[in-house]
């Protein structure tokens, strides 16, 4: 039996996207006869939750879930895993800055004994079609620098690509975990889950800008430092150690069998 898979598209005013990106997604998964939901997080007030209901009539698999509140992709994203029901959860960007087609190279990984699976632009064989600006292609090095230090994230090439997967059972005790509800909250999942032991793959994906980044590169990076040390302080102090987490990967392992 093929696995099903439950993709999340998180999304901030996004109403002249939207439409496509699910579209794009619910054929790929048809003509590739996998079983399938979506689940749009849709925050803001521009009617991008509105258009997406709209299409549950043509699109049975699909579910809508948000608030006209900008809260944070994190939590969105936290808030659908939830009510996710797929062997395989992941998420991709609403505005489809990877192209779905690219989850062919990440399912026999998942079909493996890879708990996480996820894009990397900074990989040499990654396809990079339209590049950011060259400013914030400079504050994405300095980010990598500093994530690297101070999340010890050492291995990980590219956190913030918006495009990953993993096994149900892990996605739920992952995000079950995690605290950050803006956009170090990839930081933080990639932290649990190397803390935890699971196993990581990082795939080469295409990629393209879109010129209409949401982050501020002032008060945004400041923010995302601040979330950065937030990260290793949270789970310092959560009750559960790494023995602990070690564990909770033996039982969702055996979750899937």
């Amino acid at each position: 039996m093929r696995p099903s898979v439950s993709l999340i598209l998180p999304a901030y005013n996004e109403a002249a996207r939207i439409e496509h990106t699910i579209r794009q997604a619910s054929s790929y998964f048809q003509l590739r006869q996998l079983p399938y939901e979506i689940i749009v997080s849709a925050d803001g007030n521009d009617g991008t939750r509105e258009i997406a209901s709209g299409l549950i009539s043509s699109i049975p698999s699909l579910k809508v879930i948000g608030s006209t509140e900008r809260r944070g992709k994190g939590i969105g994203i936290r808030e659908a895993v939830r009510l996710t029901t797929g062997n395989i959860v992941g998420f991709a960007d609403a505005d489809d800055k990877t192209p779905i087609e690219e989850f062919d190279k990440f399912l026999p990984l998942l079909e493996q004994d890879y708990d996480v699976v996820i894009g990397s632009r900074a990989d040499p064989s990654a396809r990079i079609e339209r590049k950011q600006r060259w400013y914030r292609r400079a504050g994405s090095k300095g980010f990598a620098v500093a994530m690297h230090v101070i999340s010890g994230l050492h291995e990980i090439k590219d956190t913030q690509c918006g495009f990953k997967f993993f096994k149900h059972a892990i996605a739920l005790e992952l995000f079950s975990r995690q605290r950050i509800d803006g956009y170090m909250f990839d930081v933080e999942i990639l932290y649990l889950a190397k803390r935890a032991g699971f196993r990581i793959a990082q795939v080469p994906v295409a990629w393209r800008d879109d010129a209409d980044s949401r982050l501020n590169l002032v008060a945004g990076n400041i923010r995302n430092a601040i979330d950065l040390l937030r990260i290793r302080s949270i789970h310092r102090l959560a009750s559960s150690s790494p023995a602990e987490l070690i564990q909770d990967k033996t039982l969702a392992r055996g979750k899937e069998r």
